[in-house]
């Protein structure tokens, strides 16, 4: 069998089904809905093995699993991406992504291929971030201007959508936010002559159904000035309360002029990142409703975010609950050559030089007046050990851990989600996550705020791919429903399978067995069926 303690197989597998396939069952569920799951796949799409440099950088490879009756169907489809069709046609790397440059023609000659490196690069349109809506349409989104609609039920490919004919904009996240009205909210760049831009956006709940991809009626609510235009941050996604959007300033950095330069230098885009520890990490705090960005500074020191749990607004203060590192530097180190290391010594020690991502707490009180004394803690609230302390610069924020000391067993956690639908920006107790005892994540975790508890399903050689909970019909309580997470393993003669736990109890309801490689995946969605 596959070695257990080597990863590359979860990255590069060859199967993939368009008609969907009835899995090995163990489910008593009667409900009717659909989980959407998006994965890389790096290289499997060529005639020849052609291999990205980065787990990001592999084709789109979407998920479908269908549960009606007590009846699950399982289906697969590459996204039929330009990437992904021009990489087929020409059997090479045609466009670049985040960690491997395109490769040249080699029908050009010598001069041709030179000259090419000074042309404007495309940006790629391989969605392979995670589905999200807009108006009520699928779409799945990576981090430049292009997403793709899709058919949920069919996984076919639709429309390209470029956001920059809607709103002035480069780039956008992969994880928007829903406001209670159906309108969404996103954040992407701009940059040009007056500067680079961080863009708060907002996409208007649909008016009426159209056939085609629509975004109209997109708007930028707020644009913030980089603090240093030639370096701006990168960032991933979002907070967002019921009255706010926080833009998050943190300082892995983007050095534009090696931006203009890389592709000139034969270097991929994550090679012009950089950590800079010495820098503050800064909340931008926007009024959702009006657009105004605060004019109170509100920071901390040097961490690393890429996802979100939940902000919510409490008697005057805003607190922000996300997955956080001390090391930005982790983005550039998920290599291909990092995950095809052998077993044993030599990929524990790639392991152990990983940073552990943690939740953590941020309480920033939104009154901030100018008779309050510099060193004092501006947090009254019961129940929270963060702190907010007047500066002459602004209010720096020290955070409360959301976790005791058993979650550094199960080696941190990251891919956060909350009863969505219910208890986004507002005031919630439960949260489910993946643990990351090893590379890839390898357990399933809740956790429950008061008395920070927690709850563990986890089998050994089994590795998990993003929670997704689903809410009962019913339900009265935050935690009644499921959890749901695609469980893939290395083990030859054994499948793959769709896991359903009990959201109140973490115990198992059942599993939908595959019998393909499903690869590690990224987002996943719940959608209920009409």
């Amino acid at each position: 069998s596959r070695p257990i303690s080597s990863f590359y197989w979860l990255i590069n597998p060859i199967d993939w089904l368009i008609s969907p396939i009835e899995p090995k069952l163990c489910l008593t569920m009667t409900e009717r809905f659909l989980c959407l799951l998006n994965s890389k796949v790096l290289g499997s799409c060529l005639r020849r093995p052609l291999l990205y440099n980065h787990w990001f950088d592999g084709m789109a490879l979407m998920h479908r699993f269908h549960i009606r009756d007590g009846l699950v169907t399982y289906s697969s489809r590459f996204l039929q991406s330009d990437s992904y069709v021009q990489n087929l046609e020409k059997n090479r790397i045609v466009v670049s992504e985040f960690g491997t440059l395109a490769m040249p023609d080699p029908c050009k000659n010598i001069f041709a291929r030179f000259f090419s490196r000074f042309q404007i690069p495309k940006s790629t349109d391989n969605a392979g971030v995670s589905f999200v809506k807009y108006k009520g349409d699928f779409y799945v989104s990576t981090e430049t201007t292009y997403m793709r609609k899709i058919d949920p039920q069919s996984l076919e490919t639709k429309e390209k959508v470029d956001w920059s004919t809607y709103v002035a904009i480069n780039a956008a996240t992969a994880h928007p936010h829903y406001g209670r009205d159906g309108a969404a909210y996103n954040l992407g760049n701009s940059y040009g002559a007056r500067g680079y831009f961080y863009n708060i956006i907002r996409v208007p709940p649909a008016e009426g159904k159209k056939d085609g991809a629509d975004l109209s009626g997109a708007e930028i609510l707020c644009s913030i000035p980089a603090a240093d235009p030639r370096k701006p941050s990168y960032y991933h996604s979002f907070a967002m309360s019921e009255n706010y959007v926080i833009f998050i300033e943190q300082p892995i950095k983007l050095d534009l002029l090696k931006f203009m330069l890389y592709r000139v230098q034969g270097k991929s885009f994550h090679k012009v990142m950089s950590w800079e520890p010495q820098l503050d990490t800064v909340f931008h705090v926007i009024d959702r409703r009006t657009g105004q960005l605060s004019s109170t500074r509100y920071y901390t020191s040097a961490m690393f975010t890429l996802h979100q749990i939940n902000a919510y607004e409490d008697n005057g203060y805003l607190i922000m609950d996300m997955c956080c590192g001390d090391d930005g530097n982790v983005i550039g180190d998920f290599t291909v050559e990092n995950l095809r290391k052998a077993a044993g010594e030599e990929l524990d020690k790639f392991y152990n030089s990983l940073c552990t991502n943690l939740p953590r707490r941020y309480v920033l009180p939104l009154e901030v007046n100018g008779e309050e004394p510099n060193d004092k803690n501006l947090i009254s609230l019961p129940n929270t050990t963060a702190t907010a302390v007047k500066t002459e610069t602004g209010v720096f924020c020290t955070h409360e851990n959301l976790y005791n000391d058993n979650l550094l067993e199960y080696g941190g956690l990251e891919f956060p989600q909350i009863n969505y639908s219910h208890y986004n920006a507002r005031p919630y107790r439960y949260f489910y996550a993946c643990g990351f005892g090893h590379v890839f994540g390898d357990s399933l975790l809740k956790i429950d705020l008061e008395g920070k508890k927690l709850k563990v399903w986890r089998h050994p050689g089994l590795f998990t791919s993003e929670p997704v909970f689903v809410p009962a019909p019913d339900a009265k309580d935050e935690d009644d429903g499921v959890v749901m997470s695609v469980i893939i393993t290395p083990r030859e003669r054994k499948s793959s399978f769709l896991l359903v736990l009990d959201a109140k109890t973490f115990t198992e309801l059942g599993r939908a067995e595959v019998p393909v490689d499903i690869p590690s995946g990224t987002h996943g969605l719940f959608n209920e069926s009409s």
